[in-house]
């Protein structure tokens, strides 16, 4: 059985345009996923990488460009400019750990009502209400917010860790347990190929 590890960041639309799409493909091919919220802005300057306002202006004007041109394919809604970004995304991911950690509810589901919340709905995914109501609405505990935070910190510090010393430098990135990387929303059609064994 294939495993991929998915390493992402709750502050990335790229992240959000996801949607379920990961998960889709990894139950046709039989695959296991361990999902990877890891802290991308201390990953940057260790991975060449540069947080949005320090880019070049050409790199935002494409970004502004592509994400909704993106959005536009998938048929997702996307706010461009939401009011809570960039917030601190460490709340969410712990509670994310923590649920993996627990089972027993919807994992991607989580995940994509965070990153919703925050690139649709105006949300502030570091607000405990917001992280509780997506607990609750994915089937978790909504105590896990809580009683998961210094697991969820220690797991948290590790990702980044991990990613770095992966190779991983943006976000979305896949990994499979062959060692195959893909980095972006967009490169999820060539992850299926490559699990169904064709490239």
């Amino acid at each position: 059985m294939a495993h991929i590890d998915y390493y992402f960041s709750m502050l990335s639309p790229y992240a959000y345009l996801v949607g379920d799409r990961l998960e889709q493909s990894a139950k046709r091919h039989g695959a296991t996923v361990t999902y990877k919220p890891f802290d991308i802005v201390a990953a940057f300057p260790r991975t060449g990488g540069a947080p949005l306002p320090a880019r070049h202006p050409s790199r935002i004007a494409y970004r502004a460009q592509e994400l909704p041109r993106q959005a536009r394919k998938l048929g997702m809604e996307l706010n461009m400019t939401p009011a809570f970004w960039p917030t601190n995304a460490a709340p969410s991911s712990y509670a994310i750990i923590a649920a993996q950690k627990a089972g027993g509810g919807d994992l991607p589901g989580l995940v994509h009502c965070l990153l919703k919340a925050c690139w649709v709905e105006d949300k502030d995914i570091a607000d405990d209400a917001v992280i509780k109501s997506c607990l609750e609405g994915a089937g978790f505990d909504p105590s896990l917010a809580d009683s998961g935070l210094l697991s969820g910190a220690e797991t948290y510090a590790a990702n980044l860790e991990q990613a770095v010393s992966e190779g991983v430098f943006g976000s979305p990135f896949f990994i499979t347990d062959s060692g195959e990387k893909f980095w972006g929303q967009d490169r999820l059609d060539d992850l299926e190929l490559y699990l169904a064994g064709k490239i």
